[in-house]
């Protein structure tokens, strides 16, 4: 079973979940194949997860160093700042 989407992938994680959950009686003869397929499909999830967290971790760095605000008021010559520590 080839997985192209995370959707796809997901769908088959599920079904796998609810085939076990469901069993009177362990199936022994279908359990390779579905940890097979369940381990290739949660490898697709994986990767699409990590990809996409690490896209949003690049977008909001970008965002966020550009929003940060300076906490020290600006001085000038006759300014004085006093820090309480």
């Amino acid at each position: 079973m080839t997985h192209t989407s995370f959707k796809q992938a997901y769908h088959t994680l599920q079904q796998h979940a609810e085939t076990l959950r469901n069993q009177q009686e362990p199936n022994i003869d279908d359990l390779l194949t579905l940890v097979t397929e369940s381990v290739t499909a949660y490898n697709v999830c994986k990767e699409r997860i990590d990809a996409v967290e690490k896209a949003m971790e690049q977008a909001l760095s970008g965002a966020v160093a550009a929003e940060v605000p300076s906490f020290a008021p600006p001085l000038g010559d006759d300014d004085e700042w006093d820090s309480p520590f």
